[in-house]
């Protein structure tokens, strides 16, 4: 049975001093009914010291309903965005390393950062939850809610946090970079349309290492380097860890002005970025797409989503690859084009559904346990 310490409002943390230091604390956000075992917390709570939590700009919130049942009932939407946004809920915590598990409100799309950067990327649906692990080094969490696509609302409905250690070093970790058909779909235990870095824990060996899968829809080599992606894995990313990068399929889109000699070069400079940090860079090429098949049944793509690049790339900077490309089009083939089509979303070539997901995350892990890397596993 697990024992849950919660705040109250009537007794904050740091008044009860006399107590063991909490391993969890759990906030309830809005206006209504606040569930047992959880602390109120209304969009005009302003952090005070004393009380150990608060908004520090309580003006830039406010109370919204939200359609979900318990803590999802309602929700705080935080009225300014960004990273580096100063409109956060700030939690006192004593250092060291803490799971937080977010559960938003009616939010079309919203990425959840902390500590100035992001740590979830891109939350889809009403009641979305994810877990991340975050090292506290100033005795303090600072979290908002900000945007994950333009005209969509920022919304927090829960907020779990479990202390792990004393120690702030992140778990060795397995950072993933890509696009739509790499990154998270929610609910994340049961989406119909899935990435394969969303199902990749199934094949890694999760008793030693965590996935965080910073992918997300549309995105391109230029915008994940610069847009705050490759700043949040850089902030933590260490020797022992791992970063692998999928990109390609949007760059070779006209309406994103990346040639392939640009695309090549940033590519470049994002694995030498984390290659100075110790950790190991894999770079993976896109799987292509379900109607790749010829008149004899055999799938080939090996043309597509600037491959050629990517694979003199890992040549040239001495790095792991994962020819995604070429393995898929082998399983493809052995399975033929009916079953084929069957692994991706209907009416769609390109965007692997779940079990399309779960074949692509397993020849991945497969190739690289094949390379000598242990902290994959086979099915």
């Amino acid at each position: 049975m697990l024992v849950v310490f919660a705040l109250s409002i009537s007794a904050p943390p740091q008044v009860q001093a006399s107590q063991a230091e909490p391993k969890k604390y759990q906030f309830d956000f809005g206006d209504g009914p606040v569930e047992k075992g959880y602390t109120g917390v209304s969009a005009t709570d302003r952090y005070i010291e004393k009380q150990g939590y608060g908004f520090n700009t309580p003006e830039n919130m406010q109370n919204v309903d939200a359609s979900g049942t318990g803590v999802a009932s309602d929700a705080v939407e935080f009225l300014t965005f960004g990273t580096k946004s100063t409109n956060t809920f700030n939690v006192d915590l004593p250092n060291g390393l803490y799971e937080v598990t977010v559960t938003l409100g009616n939010t079309a799309r919203a990425s959840v950062a902390a500590e100035g950067v992001f740590q979830v990327i891109n939350m889809t649906g009403n009641g979305a939850t994810d877990t991340f692990q975050i090292p506290i080094t100033d005795h303090q969490l600072n979290l908002l809610v900000t945007e994950g696509k333009v005209g969509t609302n920022f919304t927090l409905s829960a907020l779990k946090i479990k202390k792990l250690s004393k120690h702030p070093i992140p778990n060795p970790t397995i950072y993933i970079g890509g696009d739509s058909t790499v990154c998270n779909y929610y609910p994340l235990v049961n989406s119909v349309q899935a990435g394969w870095g969303q199902l990749l824990p199934e094949f890694v060996d999760t008793q030693n290492y965590q996935v965080r899968n910073m992918a997300s829809g549309g995105q391109i080599a230029r915008g994940f380097r610069d847009d705050g992606q490759l700043e949040a894995i850089l902030k933590y990313i260490k020797p022992g860890d791992y970063f692998l990068l999928q990109l390609g399929i949007n760059d070779t889109n006209p309406k994103n002005n990346t040639t392939e000699a640009e695309f090549k070069e940033i590519m470049r400079d994002m694995v030498r970025q984390v290659k100075e940090t110790g950790a190991t860079v894999v770079l993976s090429t896109p799987q292509g797409r379900a109607t790749d098949f010829n008149v004899e049944n055999i799938h080939n793509s090996e043309n597509r989503w600037y491959r050629h690049s990517i694979l003199a790339l890992a040549k040239e900077e001495g790095v792991p690859l994962v020819d995604l490309n070429v393995l898929s089009s082998q399983y493809f083939t052995s399975i033929g084009p009916e079953a084929t089509k069957s692994l991706y979303m209907t009416g769609d070539s390109l965007h692997p559904n779940r079990e399309g997901a779960r074949q692509l995350a397993r020849i991945v892990a497969e190739d690289l346990k094949r390379q000598g890397y242990n902290a994959f596993i086979a099915d």
